[in-house]
């Protein structure tokens, strides 16, 4: 039985669609706390310094993202936008 659920598990994850999430890099000042509130650790901090001197944030697992959207509300900058599901 647990093999069973394992596997089901395995299907609805293969089957999951990736989020589309884009980030502004201009608009990005590097306060992380995208970092911060992501349940899922979609984000890490990026090793490229933006045309302002900021390391932006980057997307490390987008697959990993259930689209709760709570990066983008509390984006300072506005910076992150995440595409709703069709």
């Amino acid at each position: 039985m647990g093999k069973e659920i394992d596997d089901l598990q395995d299907e609805r994850r293969k089957k999951k669609k990736v989020a589309n999430i884009h980030i502004n890099q201009k608009w990005c000042k590097g306060c992380y706390l995208c970092l911060e509130i992501c349940p899922q650790k979609v984000f890490e901090k990026s090793k490229e310094v933006s045309e302002k001197g900021f390391h932006p944030v980057a997307i490390i697992h987008a697959e990993e993202c259930t689209r709760c959207l709570q990066c983008e509300m509390l984006c300072p900058d506005l910076a992150i936008n995440v595409e709703k599901e069709n």
